[in-house]
């Protein structure tokens, strides 16, 4: 008589094609694509939302918990994909497969195992989302974003890596945590790779228009600030090295990055849904930058729906710069190695 009662009525697999409002499809279930899609339901940011693994017992069961807590949120619509063609119809698809970073590995070993992945992913995905923007989360994310703009084919502002918005994100909240402030109070950026070779530009650093290095007040900082530093101060290369070997550290401790690196996918999002012209430090192609070309790395671009359409045209210094232009020459080397 209740045979059937406890068993999932609900629909799990449905074309989001033919559903109304803002999409987004992300390829590949693992910790990092999970919390890109928690973040982005708990914060209102799509109407549709599917997930497509090659581990359908896995993605059913994630499906599920998510369709769970639907009423706890405003309306999205949650899908599981039996295959890729199950993201046809997507604005943005949000690529966060390959294979895991280990402990003790870079983000460029994974290079070449992931490049194979991607050989296979990228032409199918272009058949069905030609015009979705391509949000690449997988690392190394630069590189990806590379060869995913080489294999689809796409204008350069419709492939966009994650780049170093978290690298930034964590700049910020070491910096603040220092001087005892909000994070969204303490403007910076760290640009270049994605990973060991990223820069901090400690010139632009400022709090309401005060630059950190040479400039702050005692007033702003109360009292957690030394005077007029330099940028070569060893507890600001301190904080920096922190920001640089964060994942490393996090991935020793738990395995894995993915409660930050799903916020700031989430801000990427709605920045494009949205067209909110927000400037951030994704990873895209570099077609002119003192003479940094046919790369992708990060600097500051205007994000809009459009993609990553304008690339703003920061003040660095020689020290800066020269850092900026090694990072280009180690993801260079990288490709040019690669089995393309």
């Amino acid at each position: 008589m209740f045979e059937n009662l406890f068993t999932p009525q609900i629909d799990l697999t449905s074309p989001i094609a033919k559903k109304d409002g803002t999409k987004a499809a992300i390829i590949g279930i693992g910790q990092v694509g999970m919390a890109c899609a928690y973040s982005m339901l708990i914060q209102n940011t799509l109407d549709v939302i599917t997930l497509i693994d090659i581990n359908q017992q896995k993605l059913e069961g994630e499906v599920m918990d998510l369709q769970h807590g639907l009423p706890f949120v405003e309306p999205t619509l949650v899908y599981a994909g039996k295959t890729l063609a199950d993201a046809a119809g997507a604005d943005i698809v949000i690529i966060t497969a390959g294979a895991k970073q280990q402990p003790g590995e870079s983000r460029l070993d994974l290079v070449q195992r992931n490049v194979e992945i991607f050989k296979k992913l990228i032409p199918e995905l272009v058949q069905y989302c030609p015009d979705a923007i391509f949000l690449i989360v997988s690392n190394p994310v630069d590189i990806m974003t590379y060869i995913t703009g080489k294999l689809s084919g796409f204008p350069s502002c419709q492939v966009i890596g994650s780049g170093t918005v978290l690298d930034t994100a964590r700049f910020r909240y070491l910096l603040a945590d220092r001087l005892n402030l909000d994070p969204r109070s303490v403007h910076g950026l760290i640009i270049g790779e994605h990973g060991d070779s990223e820069v901090p530009v400690w010139s632009q650093v400022n709090i309401a228009g005060t630059k950190l290095c040479g400039e702050i007040c005692d007033e702003i900082c109360d009292g957690n600030w030394p005077e007029s530093p330099s940028c070569n101060e060893p507890f600001l290369q301190e904080i920096f090295a922190q920001v640089k070997n964060a994942a490393y550290d996090i991935i020793q401790r738990k395995g894995a990055t993915s409660y930050a690196i799903g916020l700031g996918v989430t801000q990427i999002v709605q920045a494009i849904l949205r067209n909110q012209n927000r400037v951030m430090t994704v990873s895209s192609l570099i077609e002119d930058f003192h003479g940094i070309q046919d790369v992708c790395l990060s600097l500051p671009m205007v994000v809009n729906r459009q993609g990553a359409t304008k690339m703003l045209n920061i003040n660095l210094t020689d020290t800066e710069l020269s850092q900026l232009q090694h990072s280009a020459n180690v993801l260079k080397d990288i490709i040019a190695k690669l089995n393309l």
